[in-house]
């Protein structure tokens, strides 16, 4: 495509024959919803059909570039926070240790993790984490953000804790405890950081731009977040629901605000501490290629010869594991062993799809039925939870390129 420049904003890349629309609908984000900086990159049948970036690296454009005037131009290697679109990629280490027979999915966590039988959780099992049913989705007491970044302490504070509900009777978005359920589990079992089974296990095989603790040599690849007010699209969870949804957000003693509230005050995700801290539910970083390189990996080859999941290993993560009313959520999701599914609250490419949104604004996903998947990330963080407008029109543009 011939670069395109957008109230000041340069859009760069290629799309293939037919992928117009995405390039379409990604110069209508920054023309129509305030877009400031972003890529999106997606993969047919295992290599790279689209490959878009513009903008500026930094939300709100105040470093210059070698002391110019101009502000740092987002480029094909800008990475960025992607929230809990990391989810995704802690479910796939959990998975692929399973995948290698290191770790068993029914057995109870207690076996790898002893100390976190605590208050009757012995009971939960692994595909529990997974499914959002082991019922700690909150802490009796916040973390302080020290507590947080500390792996020992945080996961301390998680095994300590009863569970809000039986576990495994119900599901409810751990959208913080996620990370040291994750994260001490790939410990226990392999003497290793999920940070570093990551980097050695998905990231450096496949060669992908994807971080769980940011390298220090890395940092000046990312670019700063910030605010910015793009709706929910329709279906996500500001829209569906809206009276209930703001209502267990307001309400401070609410099991919605508890688990958005597990750390208290939240680290400044754009400090060196946070970016380079092992948050597996919310801090990965990526680029928008290392996070539809990682989804296309897990349906099938890429164009580096490897795969991660085996056909088995993608069914466990497509296979509906919890659905219904999420007590921490609110409205009705669907969820499969560590991704969430196509539907109402999370709108994918199909019945077939499944992958992780990052609240206000990152996605990732694959479809394996349309051989597609997805990666976007961007530095203006909007207000929905599971649903972007702007990311939900470059799916929808997806959607209509890989149908014809």
């Amino acid at each position: 495509m011939e670069n395109a420049e957008v109230d000041g904003a340069a859009v760069h890349g290629t799309v293939a024959d037919g992928f117009e629309p995405v390039r379409d609908a990604f110069v209508r984000n920054f023309a129509a919803l305030g877009e400031r900086g972003a890529g999106v990159v997606v993969y047919r049948d295992g290599r790279p059909v689209v490959d878009l970036w513009g903008g500026v690296r930094d939300f709100d454009g105040t470093e210059p570039v070698d002391g110019a005037d101009a502000a740092a131009p987002w480029e094909r290697g800008t990475a960025q926070v992607v929230r809990s679109a990391t989810k995704g990629v802690a479910a796939a280490a959990l998975l692929l240790l399973h995948q290698r027979g290191e770790l068993d999915l029914d057995a109870p966590v207690g076996a790898y993790w002893p100390e976190f039988k605590a208050h009757g959780k012995d009971r939960v099992l692994v595909r529990h984490v997974l499914a959002h049913r082991a019922g700690v989705p909150a802490l009796d007491r916040p973390l302080t953000p020290e507590q947080a970044l500390d792996p020992d302490a945080a996961a301390a504070a998680v095994a300590a804790q009863a569970p809000f509900w039986e576990p495994g009777t119900d599901h409810g978005y751990h959208a913080h405890t996620y990370s040291w359920l994750t994260g001490e589990l790939v410990r226990r079992v392999t003497g290793r950081s999920i940070r570093d089974f990551v980097a050695d296990e998905i990231a450096g095989p496949l060669g992908l731009d994807l971080w769980v603790g940011l390298p220090a040599s890395e940092a000046g690849r990312v670019g700063r977040l910030g605010r910015l007010d793009v709706p929910a699209a329709a279906g996500g969870l500001r829209t569906r629901a809206k009276p209930q949804v703001s209502e267990a957000y307001r309400d401070p003693a609410s099991l919605t605000r508890r688990a958005f509230d597990v750390v208290s005050p939240f680290p400044d995700e754009n400090s060196a501490a946070y970016r380079s801290a092992v948050l597996p539910a919310s801090n990965g970083i990526a680029t928008a290629g290392g996070l539809a390189g990682f989804y296309a990996s897990l349906i099938g080859e890429v164009d580096s010869g490897t795969r991660l999941f085996d056909p088995s290993t993608l069914a466990l993560a497509r296979a509906e594991a919890s659905a219904g009313a999420d007590r921490v959520l609110v409205v009705h999701t669907r969820l499969g062993l560590g991704y969430m599914l196509h539907g109402g609250a999370s709108p994918l490419l199909g019945p077939e799809s499944f992958g992780h949104p990052g609240r206000g604004g990152a996605l990732g996903f694959a479809d394996p039925g349309a051989g597609i998947a997805f990666g976007y990330v961007t530095n203006g963080m909007g207000k929905g939870v599971t649903a972007d407008a702007r990311a939900q029109g470059l799916v929808r543009a997806v959607r209509v390129a890989a149908a014809a």
